[in-house]
């Protein structure tokens, strides 16, 4: 009989229906899956059905038959889930890499014909595989959402449009950053004094809000902004995007997925960017006319100038 081809099976705790998946995991069943295709091997990654991507194949359907080889990556070797699956691809080449062995003696560890451990009793230790090089990264979305303001009365629309940016965010495929301007220096998740705010600004690609400072403080920065006012008509945001001049701007009215997707990539373009370092060249000169109003009023004519 003609030998089979070689083809893989790579899997891992993202696999399982039960299983969690922690960014270590995905990257190292990605590493692994990437490394053997590389080499001339069909490679494929089974998912559980809350992590597998549209078009993925799930754990629970993938064919025993059709693999020579089952690659387990990372994670510990423990629990019920991994002998379960020593069973199912009982035929199959079985490996496992990257891997943590609390207890050798473990069928889940024992099941496998070889074992590529990054620690175990006993094994030199070697670095997780999530290491392994990665293509382009994403960009970071910083998300500031604006509660309830009732002096807005009933134009506040500020359910509806955080219901429609929330239900967008993971279309994006960006890493998205949940800001508060909030400051509050007895709680580590928010910022406790402002600089510490503009600090994690500075470090976005996109800022999207509904907030008032989320536009100012991302422009100031340079940082490219999609503003949405939640209120009917416009309120404070829709005034500031116009003092700005800034034109990722939207109105309830006007907010859909293909818009917010239109917007973010003007903001990731060259032209987006280079509108926020004006915005943000300009910010001092804005400002201070305000300022110099209010010097007028409070310092005493032939102090102030």
């Amino acid at each position: 009989m003609p030998v089979s081809p070689v083809r893989a099976l790579v899997v891992g705790w993202s696999s399982f229906r039960h299983g969690e998946a922690t960014a270590g995991d995905v990257l190292s069943m990605d590493a692994v899956s990437q490394a053997l295709t590389a080499a001339g091997v069909d490679a494929e990654i089974a998912w559980s059905a809350v992590m597998c991507p549209p078009g993925g194949l799930r754990l629970d359907d993938a064919d025993p038959d059709r693999f020579s080889h089952l690659v387990f990556a990372c994670g510990p070797l423990v629990g019920p889930s991994i002998p379960q699956l020593h069973q199912r691809f009982s035929h199959c080449a079985r490996i496992a890499v990257g891997v943590s062995v609390p207890d050798p003696k473990d069928p889940a560890v024992t099941g496998f014909h070889h074992v590529v451990p990054r620690d175990a009793a006993g094994a030199p230790t070697r670095v997780d595989l999530a290491a392994a090089p990665r293509s382009a990264g994403v960009p970071v979305l910083g998300v500031t959402l604006a509660s309830a303001q009732p002096e807005y009365g009933t134009r506040q629309r500020h359910d509806r449009v955080t219901a429609a940016i929330t239900d967008w965010l993971p279309t994006t495929g960006a890493a998205v950053l949940p800001l508060d301007t909030r400051l509050d220096p007895r709680d580590w998740r928010l910022a406790a004094r402002p600089e510490q705010f503009e600090a994690i600004v500075r470090r976005l690609d996109v800022m999207v809000t509904t907030r008032l400072h989320g536009l100012v403080l991302a422009l100031k920065a340079g940082v490219p902004a999609v503003a949405v006012d939640p209120v009917e008509g416009g309120g404070k945001v829709a005034a500031q995007a116009a003092a700005w001049q800034w034109p990722a701007f939207l109105l309830p009215h006007e907010l859909t997925a293909d818009r917010l997707d239109e917007l973010v990539a003007w903001c990731r373009s060259d032209a987006g960017r280079t509108a926020a370092h004006a915005m943000a060249a300009g910010a001092p000169r804005a400002a201070a006319v305000s300022l110099d109003a209010v010097l007028a009023l409070v310092v005493p004519a032939g102090l102030h100038g």
